[in-house]
């Protein structure tokens, strides 16, 4: 029993980053691994305990996808993936540390992936895994994980946000557009691309647009809005922290987080998508800044 649990203690962050990556929710991704840890201590010897682990977790994930797009059909307002956050004085919890490394751009635009789809491309792609593996823990032929992996590719690079943006680029992305939305509106209206998105999520916790803002005069006539707002609120303060991989910047009320924003820029260095994480129950407490 000891072996055993120190074998799944090792492969642990690797079952997390396959259902992090695959539900895009930390709490959904640790009810995952639960569930492979009490078929794994019911079993016998298994021949290859690694590949049994992750073919289980990502088996369990699909399922737990495919039950999941039902719930998300009653979400109040558009859903983005629960970010992992990361400050100074607060690093990713221990676990999460392999599953941070998947961008928030990356996660969302995955939903557009049919469940299957979704694993061939997570395994292949984070995971490294070939094609006789994948084809072994989804059941079907090499030959069509091949195809899965390459119409996700296909689909994520004609339909979704860049993916390969560096962490300096995006930062400096944040910080020039941020700046000018405080205090300029007509550069910040120009730093946007003409077919920008911004989304918010408050799950009908909090307030948050309740559809996806489409185009530069939208997203700066409710961006302006509620900025102003804020600024006549006491107690409001940021910090630049890191949500997965990617610079945010987190807005603390009386020290308590109350969201995250990122922005990916395009290819023309427009800022093309902007993420707004509002949801109290996908933001993980963190300390305040004075």
């Amino acid at each position: 029993m000891k072996d055993q649990v120190e074998l799944f203690e090792a492969e642990r962050p690797a079952l997390l980053s396959i259902s992090y990556r695959m539900l895009g929710e930390r709490s959904a991704a640790e009810d995952v691994v639960q569930e492979v840890w009490l078929r794994f201590a019911g079993q016998a010897a298994v021949e290859n305990p690694r590949a049994w682990l992750r073919r289980v977790a990502t088996n369990i994930a699909i399922d737990t996808l495919r039950s999941a797009r039902n719930r998300r059909e009653t979400y109040v307002g558009p859903w983005l993936p629960e970010p992992l956050i990361h400050t100074d004085g607060s690093p990713v919890e221990a676990g999460f540390e392999l599953a941070q490394e998947c961008e928030l751009a990356l996660l969302w635009a995955m939903e557009r992936l049919a469940p299957v789809e979704r694993a061939a491309f997570v395994l292949r792609e984070a995971f490294d895994a070939d094609y006789a593996e994948i084809a072994a823990m989804l059941d079907r032929s090499e030959a069509g994980c091949r195809q899965l992996v390459s119409r996700a590719h296909k689909r994520l690079h004609a339909e979704g946000p860049r993916f390969d943006v560096s962490r300096d680029e995006a930062a400096a992305a944040l910080e020039r557009f941020f700046h000018a939305a405080m205090q300029d509106h007509q550069a910040a209206l120009e730093m946007l691309a003409q077919d920008a998105m911004a989304i918010s999520d408050g799950g009908g916790k909090v307030s948050a647009a309740l559809r996806v803002l489409q185009g530069p005069e939208e997203i700066m006539q409710v961006l302006r809005a509620v900025l102003e707002r804020e600024s006549r609120v006491g107690g409001v303060t940021f910090d630049w922290i890191r949500a997965n991989t990617t610079p945010a910047l987190a807005q603390y009320k009386h020290g308590v987080l109350e969201s995250v924003i990122a922005v990916v820029p395009d290819r023309h260095g427009r800022v093309g998508w902007i993420y707004i994480m509002r949801n109290p129950e996908k933001l993980r407490p963190q300390t305040g800044v004075d």
